[in-house]
């Protein structure tokens, strides 16, 4: 298989020294007159809520702008990206740009997320927090940025090269965005939401590329996370989409298998046999005839 032929090939890929914490510092103040979500000061996670993001005119507005925020803020974040800096100085420059905004790093306070970022390297398939860790020539990094602008969230992510990658990372960091994209190409009004796994699994699957199913894109607005969760792998999900809906897209690949393993924070989560993974993630609007991607500008 084409992954096989990869993993014999690539020592890189395979013997990078596994991922270790580094210290977590306190999390960052916010301005008092930014705005909240209604779960920060809880250290309860919030349920998924089952009520789906639709949509009126003003809404949709609301969401374009906490959408375009977030993929700047996400795009500024990569331009950090470089050996020797901290994923912990990453998250204070991102959590500076979002209260610069007027905004809510959403992350922060969500449940007991103690930063206003994800940063997940290498074998870290989502959820990482920032710490002291410094990121090293070869690295990957994925970055999840959600702001709380004016009511509304938006929620983007990507995955950035650090110095100098090896090509078959590279490779599955290329992939792991043409299915982003692939997904999205599906949604519209009245389409079924198993499409989207549908279509995701069948491009990762030509190059012998696992897509883990443990972690769904979900519906965002007003709500963090609701209903519908959107499945990356093949699947039966029953429903479909509707005209003024929002959610995510956000399918994470592997090298290796899909297997995961959480540390003893609850949050981050590892790929089981150390292979690397690769995230992108959009957030998008449906329409009569297709879909907006609003994380963009």
């Amino acid at each position: 298989m084409y992954r096989e032929r990869e993993l014999r090939g690539s020592t890189t890929a395979t013997r990078r020294p596994p991922l270790r914490r580094g210290r977590v510092s306190q999390r960052l103040p916010v301005p008092e007159d930014i705005p909240k979500p209604p779960y920060v000061g809880s250290r309860e996670l919030p349920e998924i809520s089952s009520e789906h993001q639709i949509h009126d005119a003003e809404g949709i507005a609301r969401m374009r702008a906490a959408c375009e925020l977030a993929a700047r803020v996400v795009d500024y974040a990569g331009t950090l990206v470089r050996p020797s800096v901290t994923t912990n100085e990453i998250d204070k420059a991102v959590h500076q740009m979002i209260i610069d905004a007027g905004a809510y790093p959403s992350p922060l306070g969500y449940g007991v997320f103690p930063k206003s970022v994800c940063t997940s390297v290498n074998e870290c398939m989502c959820h990482g927090i920032p710490d002291t860790r410094q990121l090293q020539d070869g690295d990957i990094i994925n970055i999840d940025v959600t702001v709380y602008l004016n009511g509304y969230h938006g929620d983007t992510s990507k995955t950035f090269f650090c110095g100098d990658v090896s090509e078959s990372i590279k490779r599955l960091v290329k992939v792991t965005e043409e299915c982003l994209h692939y997904g999205i190409a599906v949604c519209r009004d009245g389409a079924l939401y198993r499409k989207i796994g549908k279509r995701i699994s069948e491009h990762a699957e030509k190059f012998g590329y696992g897509v883990v199913d443990r972690f769904v894109g979900h519906g965002i607005g007003t709500v963090f996370h609701s209903e519908p969760l959107i499945f990356h792998h093949r699947n039966d999900k029953s429903g479909s989409m509707v005209e003024g809906q929002t959610f995510t897209i956000e399918p994470i690949l592997t090298l290796g298998s899909t297997e995961c393993v959480t540390w003893e924070d609850n949050w981050t989560t590892l790929t089981a046999d150390g292979s690397p993974a690769a995230q992108f993630e959009h957030t998008i609007l449906i329409t009569k005839t297709g879909a907006e991607i609003l994380t963009t500008y």
